[in-house]
């Protein structure tokens, strides 16, 4: 892979840490291209059933590694981020991410695009791109989102920070705890996300892709036809037998591939 991207397996937990601390864990393109990269191929492994996105240092990361942002062909090379900052509406693996020091630009889109976020108490949060003359114009929408275009419009145009209070109400963070919590309390969480059957959580996550703006009427309508699948699914009925004989449940599709049962 690169060094500046940790991916270490944790039973059916993928780590993935940015590791490049000295530049705050500003992004190059090659860094996003692994990065997408790794989140596929979480995607396609069925023995991975969450993934932990965390970074090195005192930073989560800074944005775009601007030293990148004046060649010529800059625009051509920068459309991976197109990918890595929608991914969170494709994905049909959890991401959760652990937030400490600063998410910036790009940084507050990997955190957006993710499923649950877990923020130190120390975090901060903040789309800059206007202190340098840009706009953040491929995360502006995922970061909407989450806190609400007007929230997102104040943030683009005033390039303030906002701390792990204020996200946490925006919504931009579901927990806050200390920096000396950070990484247990995310890794706790992520495994327990990780270790639910993988069936389910692909069928909800793609519920919740495909309904995104679907009339109500509509997204009712599917939401029979994937319940009635669930009911006939392997993995609920060990479920079901799990809770009542009090024991923990064995997942039927950790044995074979998920998608053999789309048909």
């Amino acid at each position: 892979m690169t060094p500046y991207l940790k991916l270490r397996r944790e039973d059916r937990l993928l780590r993935l840490m940015l590791n490049r601390p000295e530049k705050r864990n500003a992004l190059r393109v090659d860094d996003c291209r692994h990065l997408v990269t790794a989140l596929h191929d979480a995607e396609a492994d069925r023995r991975v059933g969450a993934v932990l996105l965390e970074a090195a240092g005192p930073d989560f990361c800074a944005g775009m590694d601007l030293s990148e942002s004046l060649r010529e062909d800059a625009p051509e090379r920068a459309a991976i981020h197109d990918e890595l900052f929608t991914i969170g509406n494709r994905l049909l693996k959890p991401i959760v991410v652990a937030v400490e020091g600063r998410a910036l630009g790009g940084g507050l889109g990997l955190v957006a695009n993710a499923h649950i976020a877990v923020a130190s108490s120390t975090a901060g949060f903040g789309l800059t791109e206007i202190r340098v003359a840009m706009w953040p114009f491929i995360v502006f929408r995922s970061v909407a989102e989450v806190i609400g275009e007007r929230r997102a419009l104040e943030l683009s145009l005033t390039g303030r920070i906002i701390g792990a209070a204020e996200a946490l109400a925006w919504g931009l963070a579901h927990y806050v705890v200390p920096p000396e919590e950070l990484t247990e309390r995310a890794l706790a969480l992520a495994a327990a996300v990780a270790g639910w059957s993988p069936e389910a959580v692909r069928r909800g996550l793609d519920y919740v892709h495909q309904t995104r703006g679907l009339a109500p009427k509509q997204a009712l309508e599917l939401a029979d036809s994937m319940r009635r699948r669930m009911f006939r699914s392997a993995d609920f009925a060990e479920g079901v037998r799990a809770f009542f004989e009090k024991r923990p449940p064995e997942w039927p599709s950790l044995k074979h591939n998920p998608g053999e049962e789309d048909s």
